[in-house]
């Protein structure tokens, strides 16, 4: 019998290259369908809202999972199943029955992430930030992060991706924040979907306005898809280490 399995996903990226997975590489992806399908005795459907890159993180990555089963196991039983195999970087948080149509990726509104930017050199979360040692003026990226709602072309943010090469480079983003928690400066946004390494490069753009690097109207260039080789926005791409996708909302 089908059955169909909502996954949602925490995990540390910094031992894996990336969410999806790849031949004679290491991801988060492959671990999971190796560690369901040897217990589900059956070959397995795995699929992402998302890719992430290496190195990065996921608060709430949400997958499907699908595959023809005799006897279907309660999803706590597959949970915790999963679980205890699976190693200690990657945790099933939950296992949810759904509907065989559901797709994670196809079936998401939009999705969030999160940057940590720590202004102290730390001795025990280098792998979660990226430390910038000069002073940033967080004001002036709040102002700046203000012209990024709503519908705009980020060809200046993306890297161009080779599986999707007439990818269209419009992105409708929702909301977006910088705030100061102590020593730390948080970047949050929310968009329909997101380019390749486009959150990076936009953080990266960013602290370049926050070091005083870049001004508001430079920003508002790059915005406007003004894409220039004065701005080097592929140099300035933040580091992975520092990124998490911390939801993707349903019409649920």
């Amino acid at each position: 019998m089908l059955r169909t399995w909502k996954l949602t996903i925490e995990y540390d990226g910094t031992r894996y290259s990336g969410w999806q997975e790849q031949k004679n590489a290491r991801t988060v992806a492959g671990d999971i369908r190796r560690v369901a399908e040897n217990y589900l005795q059956a070959e397995v459907e795995l699929h992402g809202s998302g890719r992430t890159d290496a190195g990065v993180h996921a608060l709430a990555q949400i997958a499907h999972l699908r595959a023809n089963v005799r006897s279907a196991p309660r999803p706590e039983e597959l949970r915790r199943a999963l679980n205890a195999e699976l190693p200690a970087d990657i945790s099933l948080l939950r296992v949810e029955p759904v509907d065989n149509r559901f797709h994670a990726r196809h079936d998401a509104l939009c999705r969030s992430y999160i940057y940590q930017i720590s202004t102290r050199k730390r001795a025990f979360e280098k792998k979660y930030v990226w430390w910038v040692k000069e002073r940033l003026d967080v004001k002036a990226m709040q102002t700046a992060a203000e012209f990024l709602p709503g519908r705009h072309d980020f060809v200046c943010f993306r890297a161009p991706d080779p599986s999707k090469p007439t990818e269209s480079t419009i992105v409708v983003v929702d909301s977006t924040s910088v705030r100061a928690e102590d020593d730390m400066v948080l970047f949050r946004i929310e968009a329909s979907h997101f380019l390749w390494r486009m959150v990076r490069r936009i953080v990266g753009v960013l602290v370049k306005v926050g070091k005083g690097e870049l001004s508001q109207q430079e920003f508002q260039i790059l915005l406007d898809a003004r894409c220039d080789s004065r701005y080097d926005v592929a140099g300035w791409t933040a580091p992975a280490a520092g990124l998490f996708l911390e939801r993707v909302k349903y019409c649920d």
